[in-house]
């Protein structure tokens, strides 16, 4: 025959779940998946900056080269992406520890304001990526005059 389970026996283990993700997350950083054997792609670091006349994004790429990298601004979204390759390693001493992560990662970001198209402009330097995005002019307004018939 059958036992009945008390339906809040089920939460509890919901809850259980939710904390130990949350450890593992604590652990190996958000979004890995234990034990599983998956390579995880990363998400490099950026700021976006309001600068008055332009916006500037700064991202965090170490270790990759530019020709590695593809920006594009499409429409009004600019878009960061590329792949960290692993280095190919042998290890004859009987352990290894790897905390750098690889992959592809594709960063995107929608833009505040209208920019210039013709000026933009990105620079990398030691490990840095630097992209000056200047506003377009705004038109200013017109008053027009109203006439009596």
């Amino acid at each position: 025959m059958f036992e009945l389970i008390p339906a809040n026996s089920f939460r509890n283990l919901g809850s259980l779940r939710r904390e130990m993700d949350g450890l593992w997350d604590t652990l190996m950083g958000p979004g890995s998946l234990p034990f599983s054997g998956v390579k995880e792609s990363f998400s490099p670091l950026v700021n976006l900056a309001d600068k008055g006349d332009c916006l500037e994004v700064t991202a965090e790429l170490p270790g990759l080269k530019p020709e590695e990298l593809d920006i594009s601004l499409n429409g009004d979204v600019l878009t960061i992406k590329g792949e960290k390759k692993e280095e190919l390693e042998e290890d004859h001493k009987g352990y290894h520890l790897i905390e750098r992560r690889y992959g592809e990662f594709s960063r995107s970001f929608r833009l505040p304001d209208e920019v210039d198209r013709e000026s933009l402009k990105a620079t990398h330097k030691n490990g840095i990526v630097k992209i000056v995005l200047p506003k377009k002019a705004k038109e200013s307004s017109t008053a027009i005059e109203i006439e009596v018939e």
